[in-house]
């Protein structure tokens, strides 16, 4: 696994182009495959792409090795002919020591045989991508990421579902923080994010609970396009509340996307991998919330490290939400910046508000506008449609409103947060009340009822 720094940039704050694996087969790699007979068998029926895939979902195989086996190889298909030759972990092993610079770039024995077995199970792994219905992207391709090649050892391979030209949008900002915002945390992210889809720009984020969540939720909203970048496999879409939000995020013509093979699961090393995607993908970042720990705070790093601006919203002394973002605006003076409002931050974006979009708590949006509270109604999702209703009856919390809709809580938060952008609900003290529309109607049920 990639490596993770410690707050802030361990490299001069540029964007020059990072080396990347080269796929073009070195003249050596040819001239060593003309006399060993690569392409022969199931292997050799591959496309490059194929390849790819498969070599690239062995456990422990990582860019650094990928990079050196391309280069020693000549070719994805070449490793794995070679593997399922009789002798195959033992040539791997050999032909990689032979130009191996240092024990990252050479095969171990367990190595060689999970590339081995990965050339038995190929055909699975290609058939599950169809079945969840993902598309490859690979450094080759031309809509590649262009952000994401300019960091580090860029991931070979991304992992789609969803729109490829959502990738590389003019611009794109991320927007991050604690999965335990507080309600005001949570309802500045989707403003932030409603005002960035509004400016014209696509927001990148991590598709977790809280802050992730609230931004991609408020870009929906606002029919703007959205990229979530996952901590683990496309089937091991972590939270499972947010499989909803995956499905709206690619009908709003956005994209979710993972540099980790379909079933790999997301652990505690998988998710800094991601911060990095979810930075070098982005112009900038924008941090709404973070404690001290915040993995919010890994992605800002990232950022800084990345060449990339990177901006906070400071809060309140005594707030431990606040206290990593007041600590990193304070570590790196000149670097990282505060956010002094939504206006100011999209002129330092350089981006410009919304034709006629208000932004705000009291913004309301084209859907509540003038709308009786029935079509209004008839427009939510079954869920929002049955928390409004719900709120109808009387303020209550997201907990309370998860027992009586047997929903996630993550599922409830998300569809909270709708609800608020849209000017329907608000939230204060942990307690949500109905707001405009809703607000109206249960006042006039009320002066009937008396």
């Amino acid at each position: 696994m990639l490596g993770v720094q410690s707050l802030g940039p361990v490299a001069p704050s540029h964007q020059d182009a990072a080396p990347v694996p080269d796929p073009q087969p070195c003249r050596a790699a040819r001239e060593q495959r003309r006399h060993v007979g690569a392409g022969d068998g199931a292997a050799g029926s591959l496309s490059e792409r194929e390849a790819w895939t498969i070599l690239l979902s062995v456990p422990g195989l990582g860019p650094v090795t990928f990079s050196a086996l391309l280069a020693t190889f000549g070719s994805a298909r070449h490793v794995l002919a070679i593997g399922a030759e009789a002798s195959g972990p033992e040539r791997l092993v050999e032909m990689a020591a032979s130009t191996a610079s240092d024990e990252r770039t050479g095969v171990s024995a367990s190595l060689a045989r999970r590339i081995v077995d990965a050339v038995q199970t190929g055909p699975l792994i290609l058939g599950r991508l169809t079945e969840l219905g993902l598309e490859v992207v690979t450094l080759e391709d031309p809509d590649y990421p262009r952000r994401l090649r300019l960091i580090e050892m860029p991931p070979p391979l991304l992992f789609l579902r969803g729109h490829r030209q959502s990738l590389n949008r003019e611009h794109m900002v991320a927007v991050v923080g604690t999965r335990w915002p507080t309600d005001k945390g949570r309802l500045i992210a989707g403003w932030i994010g409603g005002a960035l889809a509004g400016s014209g720009a696509s927001v990148v984020s991590g598709m977790a609970v809280g802050i992730d969540g609230a931004a991609h939720a408020a870009v929906v909203a606002e029919g703007g396009q959205t990229v979530a970048v996952l901590g683990g496999g496309h089937a091991r879409l972590f939270p499972r509340a947010h499989e909803r939000l995956a499905d709206a995020i690619v009908t709003a013509g956005g994209a979710v996307v993972s540099e980790l093979s379909p079933d790999t699961a997301p652990t505690r090393g998988t998710f800094p991998r991601r911060n990095r995607l979810v930075s070098g993908m982005s112009d900038a970042t924008v941090v709404v919330e973070a404690g001290r720990r915040s993995g919010a705070l890994i992605t800002a790093g990232w950022a800084l490290e990345q060449g990339r601006e990177c901006f906070l919203v400071p809060g309140p002394l005594d707030a431990p939400t606040s206290a990593g973002c007041l600590a990193f605006l304070r570590a790196f003076p000149g670097q990282a910046r505060a956010i002094c409002g939504i206006p100011e931050l999209l002129e330092d974006l350089g981006l410009a508000p919304g034709a006629g979009k208000e932004i705000g708590p009291d913004a309301p949006s084209s859907e509540t506008r003038g709308a009786g509270v029935s079509a209004i109604l008839a427009s939510l999702s079954p869920l929002e449609r049955s928390l409004a209703e719900h709120l109808c009856k009387g303020p209550a919390t997201a907990d309370e409103l998860a027992r009586a809709t047997s929903s996630a809580a993550g599922a409830i938060l998300s569809a909270l947060t709708l609800l608020e952008l849209r000017g329907l609900v608000s939230g204060a003290y942990g307690r949500y009340s109905p707001a405009g529309p809703l607000l109206r109607s249960v006042g006039r049920r009320e002066s009937r009822s008396r």
